[in-house]
């Protein structure tokens, strides 16, 4: 469940041994929890995210392509310019959609804020799992202040090595917990699009989920993710940053009705969960 993944280098599933904890800088495979959820800062009325590691400029599409599980996969990333109401914060609504070959395997809708300290938060996913292409159900969809879930860090203010790894994401309801913790800064990484440096890494793992390993983030300035590294999963996640454009008006309308009706139905899939935020609407 994350948003909208990434990107290419050598697995580093030959380093991670469950259970290892290692210093920041080499992988591990950490079972425990990451920590206690942190209190969320004071948002701006409205809803800009422009960390350097993690811009979502309205109308931004990324693509991403490589395996899972050595399956060809793809997956589409697009910031919208639609807004939401989560947990009394106004989010910025992202919309990603995975593809296995040609066939629609999730889409999914994920709510994003900077405070005003610069940290970026998620504060909920309403994923939609796909089978032949058809709609097969939506079991882990989380809100924060619904159902005990919280919100959790998607990018430090000012990442560090040395960081204390913190949670991405918590919904006992439905077992979900992510952590996540800065495992590189300064890298250099090539991908289809182009080359990067100041690549920031970050390592990050379920505590309920030991046989999904870890995922290592390649987070280049001012674009966002551009690699996906697995390590220790049993079905591995490998991807890397295809295309990267600003959409004009057209194709922008095209993904905001998708969003607008992903949105739709997930008040008539998840009431109790989806259906306690406030529609998503076009930003002021």
């Amino acid at each position: 469940m994350s948003l909208a993944q990434r990107l290419s280098a050598a697995l580093l599933g030959s380093l991670v041994v469950a259970g290892l904890l290692t210093t920041p800088g080499t992988a591990s495979a950490r079972t425990q929890e990451c920590g206690a959820p942190q209190r969320l800062g004071q948002f701006p009325s409205h809803p800009k995210v422009d960390n350097r590691f993690f811009p979502l400029v309205p109308g931004t599409e990324y693509t991403l392509k490589g395996t899972v599980g050595g399956a060809s996969h793809t997956v589409r990333t697009t910031v919208t310019d639609l807004t939401k109401v989560v947990d009394g914060v106004r989010t910025i609504v992202v919309l990603d959609e995975d593809l296995d070959g040609k066939v629609l395997a999730e889409a999914e809708l994920a709510m994003f804020a900077q405070d005003l300290g610069g940290t970026v938060w998620a504060l909920g996913e309403y994923p939609e799992e796909y089978e032949n292409g058809e709609f097969a159900g939506a079991p882990s969809v989380w809100v924060s202040g619904t159902a005990g879930a919280r919100a959790g860090i998607a990018m430090l203010a000012r990442p560090a090595l040395g960081t204390p790894a913190y949670l991405q994401g918590l919904a006992p309801k439905i077992a979900f917990e992510d952590c996540g913790q800065v495992l590189k800064t300064n890298q250099r990484v090539c991908v289809p699009v182009n080359c990067y440096d100041g690549v920031l890494v970050i390592d990050e793992w379920a505590p309920n989920d030991p046989e999904g390993g870890h995922h290592q983030k390649f987070h280049a300035p001012g674009v966002g993710i551009v690699q996906v590294d697995a390590a220790g999963d049993v079905n591995p996640e490998v991807l890397s940053l295809v295309s990267y454009r600003h959409l004009g008006p057209n194709a922008l309308a095209k993904a905001r009705a998708r969003a607008l009706a992903l949105d739709e139905h997930g008040y008539q899939v998840s009431p109790n969960v989806f259906g306690r935020t406030s529609p998503a609407v076009p930003c002021d």
